[in-house]
């Protein structure tokens, strides 16, 4: 049978994949390099919590029985942490299911849903995959979000509102008080998604308390990860919060057993092993400080940043991308997100960030 006569959504058969990397070890092979550097996918360099990797090792022998399809220790661990009952918990196989769950619950064909330009770019693959109106809303100037304007494109059809804070590529801030004001002026009827990937790392004291809403009723979830400080990317785990009426509905569309046993067992030790995490947080501002010092010092304007990552504004960021990729330092060009301009680098351990300003320096790039 012919392709051209099997139907499917125009939102599905418009839609343009999510574009993967390629493995480091083909990269390396395709180039005639190694021991590349890998700076740009916003992952702990410092790695997993040793507590986590033993947690796996504990389970492996038991991968013949499905896994627990409660999740129950990690729920009850997140709701003492939390404070919240365990009915206002949802599990996942990392935030991306969440959304993806969140969606397929509350969207219909024709509705639309609110989200910054640029931003994660899965919001709106999925909100087009759902066959809805993915409504971007430009950053402002500084690259944080322009509330007033995400206020303003709610409309009727409008079902949930995205907010990824620090947000995703930019590692800009939204602060309290605007997202404050964005609450008393938003419709009731609309559900608010926090995507908090990266709360862990903020620095700042003006952050939102955003499980507030929750607990008081208000329809907000907030998406949380293991991906990130914890340094479990790869076995995708994650977790929403929000009121039970809206978990209860997510709980029916959601698939049995979709956080694997090693995933859940490595969360639950991941939880307890503050020494990895302050070790982490460390790592991340000592970075920080030292690749902001030496970019400004080259004369490059970074953007400021509360997470793991951070923009730089380089001139031709794609043909910077290639220079040092070929030299095996890998960052992540912007072009894709409107932002030619940039490249995003993830902070790396202090040998992968002297790297890459070496590199700079080597290849002559300057602003």
């Amino acid at each position: 049978m012919s392709r051209e006569k099997i139907k499917v959504p125009d939102g599905i058969a418009s839609l343009i994949p999510y574009p993967p990397g390629k493995p480091i070890e083909e990269l390396e092979r395709e180039l005639g390099i190694s021991g590349s550097i890998k700076l740009a996918s916003n992952e702990n360099p410092i790695g997993p919590s040793k507590k986590a990797i033993e947690a796996v090792k504990a389970k492996l022998s038991g991968l013949n029985r499905y896994p627990d399809g409660s999740n129950f220790y990690l729920k009850r661990k997140l709701s003492e942490r939390l404070g919240v009952s365990e009915d206002m918990l949802f599990t996942g196989n990392g935030s991306n299911e969440i959304i993806e769950i969140l969606m397929r619950t509350f969207l219909q064909p024709g509705d639309s849903v609110v989200m910054g330009s640029p931003s994660f770019a899965v919001y709106p693959l999925v909100t087009q995959a759902a066959g809805c109106e993915a409504i971007e809303v430009p950053l402002k100037a500084d690259l944080t979000y322009d509330m007033e304007k995400m206020v303003a494109a709610i409309t009727g059809k409008t079902k949930i509102v995205f907010i990824a804070n620090p947000n995703n590529p930019t590692g800009t801030m939204l602060g309290a008080e605007e997202f404050s004001a964005f609450m008393e002026a938003v419709p009731g009827s609309v559900i608010i998604c926090m995507d908090e990937a990266y709360c862990e790392y903020v620095t700042s004291t003006d952050y939102p308390d955003s499980l507030s809403y929750v607990k008081a009723g208000r329809p907000v979830v907030v998406m949380r990860t293991f991906s990130k400080i914890y340094g479990l990317a790869g076995l995708r785990a994650g977790y929403g919060v929000g009121p039970e009426y809206i978990i209860d509905y997510m709980n029916r569309v959601r698939q049995p057993f979709n956080m694997n046993t090693l995933a859940q067992a490595a969360a639950l030790a991941a939880l307890d092993d503050d020494e990895h995490i302050e070790k982490s947080l460390e790592n991340n501002r000592n970075g920080l400080d030292y690749l902001f010092g030496e970019f400004s010092a080259l004369g490059f304007e970074c953007v400021p940043t509360e997470a793991n990552f951070f923009l730089v504004k380089v001139g031709d960021g794609a043909n910077v991308y290639d220079a040092l990729l070929k030299r095996g330092v890998i960052v992540r060009p912007m072009a894709g997100y409107g932002l030619g301009e940039y490249i995003r680098v993830t902070v790396g351990l202090p040998d992968e960030n002297r790297r890459l300003i070496d590199t700079i320096k080597e290849l002559g790039i300057s602003n």
